[in-house]
């Protein structure tokens, strides 16, 4: 951070009309998380005294939505500071300085730019040290809509002057102003005091400060950077040009760390993910909350990857879900499979096709190939479960543990009634229902009578007169009709 402490002043009052949406604009989602919760986090990245937050419209939304996101995080708590009337962003921040001491320096930004980098507002609060303030600034092609940063012919910064306002010669500069800033709190003070309304628009322009900080004393130092870093959020369709560049940076680390992607437009990162060499993610991936895939693990198409550790080696294929879960080294998972929160794969595991385990572990070299359900189970090492098993660990109030020890089979179709246990090396019949321990070493399986039925015929299709007449005769044969 700079030199002296800082006080971070988000803008986040505005209603967002353009959004067409009952949220408020900065609480739409940018790669899962609200768009004010990625300003805060990178503010907190420069380590500052305190971070303001000025809020308005959806307030109590805001508040509530923020303090999700900064439950799960180590950061300064966050100071509200109400805006009840939305009169401009020079007003905005007005609210703000009476919480904030004269020897601070002051960062201002927007809830609703939300791409803005912790090393690029580094280099501005670095040029705050030496000036009174500092302005990030981007040189755009089409600066229609922007403020412009007037230089008189030495160079020195002495006004913005607003799109609405300019002389066709300064129509023609390309240097514009972002909106974020950093100012001595002492001098932002007294500027802000001496802010006018007497626009077309009734409001206390931020912008107007520059004015009269370029009047005497060191000049307004001027930082530029890259014009991603500062796009506005102010309808679904800049939300959505927002999104590709973060998706775009998030894949490129992807790539840089060791990472190849069959399709860097079709992968979409929302949260933290580490990579170790030679992984291949293919298209359609989704990777959420924190994330580690070890050397030269395969993610097929279509897959959704949360909070989950992936070891080196293992193979995740098509259309699966890991969800909370680990998976060690050497493991192979899917195509169609679900691993829930608290799942743990040791080496060499095998879940196959339409296999559903949760709150679970599974030993090394343990197999559940075909259409099973595994919940709240231990399964020993080398176990093999056969197509179609369940463990059936719910009674309608609680829940209750599975344990199959080491080598077990499980036949095809098998019921596993919690609690209970299977012991070591042991054989399961298939289609049985089990809920009472099986002992080691045996087989056991519970079957039916098998009976054939002499004079049986199927089912016959009727017309609908003849269905009627066997409707009633088969009505009037029951007992008690």
């Amino acid at each position: 951070m700079g030199i002296k402490p800082l006080s971070v002043v988000i803008l986040a009052a505005g209603q967002g009309k353009r959004m067409n949406s009952d949220l408020p604009k900065v609480l739409q989602l940018l790669a899962g998380r609200p768009l004010l919760s990625h300003v805060v986090n990178t503010a907190h990245h420069l380590d500052p005294t305190s971070v303001v937050v000025v809020y308005g419209h959806g307030g109590a939304q805001v508040q509530a939505a923020l303090a999700q996101v900064q439950a799960t995080l180590a950061q300064v708590p966050v100071e509200w500071v109400l805006q009840a009337n939305q009169l401009g962003t020079g007003h905005a921040v007005m609210q703000a300085m009476p919480i904030i001491p004269d020897d601070h320096q002051v960062l201002v930004l927007y809830g609703d730019v939300p791409l803005i980098r912790a090393a690029t507002l580094q280099r501005l609060l670095e040029a705050g040290d030496t000036s009174p303030l500092a302005l990030l600034a981007v040189l755009m092609g089409d600066p229609t809509g922007y403020g412009r940063i007037v230089r008189d012919a030495t160079g020195k910064a002495l006004a913005i002057v607003e799109h609405r306002d300019a002389t066709p010669a300064q129509l023609n500069i390309r240097e514009v102003f972002s909106g974020i800033l950093v100012a001595k709190a002492s001098r932002l003070r007294g500027w802000l005091k001496s802010l006018s309304n007497t626009n077309d628009q009734q409001e206390y322009y931020l912008t107007d400060i520059v004015a009269a900080a370029a009047q005497g004393g060191p000049e307004v130092a001027v930082v530029i950077c890259d014009v991603a870093e500062v796009m506005g959020v102010n309808d679904k369709v800049q939300l959505a040009d927002v999104e590709g560049v973060y998706r775009r940076e998030r894949t490129r680390e992807l790539m840089r760390a060791g990472a190849t992607l069959a399709d860097p437009k079709r992968v979409d990162v929302r949260g933290t993910v580490t990579v170790g060499r030679d992984v291949f993610i293919d298209i359609n991936v989704i990777f959420e909350g924190e994330v580690h895939l070890g050397a030269r693990v395969k993610i097929g198409p279509n897959c959704l990857i949360r909070n989950a550790r992936i070891g080196q080696d293992t193979e995740v294929f098509a259309n699966s879900i890991i969800d909370n879960a680990t998976a060690a080294e050497n493991c192979r998972i899917g195509p169609y499979a679900r691993l829930r929160p608290g799942t743990v794969l040791y080496a060499e595991v095998h879940v196959g096709n339409f296999v559903e385990i949760k709150n679970s572990e599974l030993q090394a070299g343990a197999k559940a190939n075909h259409l099973s359900y595994l919940g709240d189970a231990h399964i020993g090492a080398k176990v093999n479960v056969g197509a179609g098993t369940i463990t059936c660990n719910y009674d309608g109030q609680n829940k209750w543990p599975t344990v199959i020890e080491d080598g077990a089979f499980i036949g095809s179709g098998s019921m596993l009634v919690a609690p209970v246990r299977i012991g070591a090396n042991a054989t399961i019949g298939a289609g049985s229902t089990i809920g009472i321990n099986a002992p080691a070493g045996k087989l056991t399986l519970t079957r039916a009578k098998q009976i054939s039925v002499e004079g049986w015929n199927r089912p016959q299709k009727f017309n609908d007169d003849e269905k009627g007449e066997v409707i009633s005769t088969a009505i009037q044969k029951k007992p008690g009709a």
